[in-house]
């Protein structure tokens, strides 16, 4: 019976396999000091260069493949995404270490390492998702149907919205028409958005 994953559905790709026996090979120590540069470069995403310093260093002392490193690390970074995405419990999420060919004692020390950098993780995982998907303009249109073959629809009042979305790669207009309850509906959400917004400033 083929191993089932807590983060994913399906099957993990064979690179990912060999990247986590590739990791339990290191001693525990070294293990550890790349843990703590994964943690820290996902609690401080935009300090990029540093991690590849970090990781150029590590291979330099320790007589490994700068490349084949990076490719390590990568499968190590994508973990704590998933976990927090699925929501992962501590335990899942060292079944998952352990399956994917991580010693057990390696598997903890990563765990361990996840929970106390947890918040941190999420806080920026919701920093991004606001950002990407920020509300960069909105213009509106206020209008009453004044014909339509529709008689029920005549004086019925709308409200046209131009939303400009940043994407992260750029910008993009989103055009909506809504009915006054619509609009009501709709703004009752966005209330609700901004006050779980400022509860979690």
């Amino acid at each position: 019976m083929a191993t089932t994953f807590h983060f994913s559905r399906e099957t993990p790709p064979d690179s990912m396999f060999s990247d986590f026996q590739a990791l339990s090979k290191f001693q525990n120590e070294q293990f550890n000091e790349l843990t703590q540069y994964v943690f820290l470069f996902l609690t401080e995403p935009s300090k990029s260069s540093r991690l590849m310093s970090q990781l150029e260093e590590f291979a330099q002392q320790n007589g490994v493949g700068v490349s084949a490193l990076k490719n390590v690390v990568k499968s190590l970074l994508a973990l704590p995404n998933y976990a927090l995405k699925k929501s992962l419990t501590p335990n899942q999420l060292q079944e998952d270490l352990i399956n994917l060919g991580l010693s057990e004692d390696k598997a903890s020390y990563f765990v361990e390492q996840f929970q106390a950098n947890q918040v941190a993780l999420s806080r920026g995982a919701l920093d991004l998702t606001l950002m990407v998907n920020q509300l960069v303009d909105m213009e509106w249109k206020f209008g009453v149907t004044a014909s339509s073959s529709e008689l029920d629809r005549v004086g019925n009042t709308f409200l046209q919205l131009k939303l400009v979305i940043n994407t992260g790669s750029g910008t993009k207009n989103v055009y909506m028409e809504l009915s006054l309850p619509q609009f009501y509906s709709f703004l009752h959400e966005m209330e609700k958005a901004k006050a779980s917004l400022e509860y979690l400033s």
